[in-house]
């Protein structure tokens, strides 16, 4: 893949494709400090929505500035404190040949960072992990995952914000309450944010 491919998603939306989630970090952050013209700048896995765009040209001449190796600024730092007691904690320390320590130990070695929200409000999808340790999502997914569940699915993290179906393999939980619409900023995990997880 180019650096950048743009394609129409719409009338007035763009949809440009990147090659993994650094590079969708790096693409919205300078559309914005560029101050695109565009309702909404959504970063995904690998791709940026600019979406409310009036002139389609004019976003194409702009993003060529871009280049894929620009480091975005980086976000704010949350800890986020979990106690470790998930149903599938063992079955990943089996994974990496480890105990639950070990686990505990290499997840809060991490410094992870908030790529892009989906799934539901406030679910930040959180990159870092190694790719040696990414770990299946489960074959059948839960029917109910509480709030606060810490988890894992292929290299990705995540906090489940509310009570919800699921299938991503669980370490622990937090009580930190990661969406509410009462707050200037509601998804605690914005994308940019910085997360490190600490033992509660």
């Amino acid at each position: 893949m180019s650096p950048l491919e743009l394609r129409p998603a719409g009338r007035r939306a763009v949809l440009a494709e990147v090659a993994d989630s650094a590079a969708a970090r790096s693409l919205a952050a300078y559309a914005r400090s560029a101050r695109v013209s565009a309702d909404e700048v959504v970063p995904g896995a690998r791709t940026v929505l600019f979406d409310g765009v009036p002139d389609t040209a004019a976003l194409s001449e702009l993003l060529a500035g871009w280049t894929p190796d620009e480091q975005p600024q980086r976000g704010q730092l949350v800890e986020v404190p979990v106690v470790y007691d998930g149903a599938d904690l063992h079955d990943v320390a089996a994974r990496w040949d480890t105990d639950a320590d070990g686990v505990v130990e290499r997840h809060g070695r991490v410094e992870f960072v908030s790529a892009f929200c989906g799934f539901a409000p406030g679910f930040a999808y959180l990159a870092g992990l190694p790719e040696e340790y990414a770990v299946p999502r489960l074959d059948r997914p839960r029917t109910r995952v509480p709030a606060g569940s810490v988890g894992l699915a292929g290299s990705w993290c995540g906090v489940y914000p509310s009570d919800s179906p699921g299938g991503w393999r669980l370490l622990g939980r937090t009580e930190l309450t990661l969406w509410d619409p009462g707050r200037s900023q509601p998804a605690l995990l914005a994308p940019g944010t910085r997360v490190r997880f600490v033992l509660a």
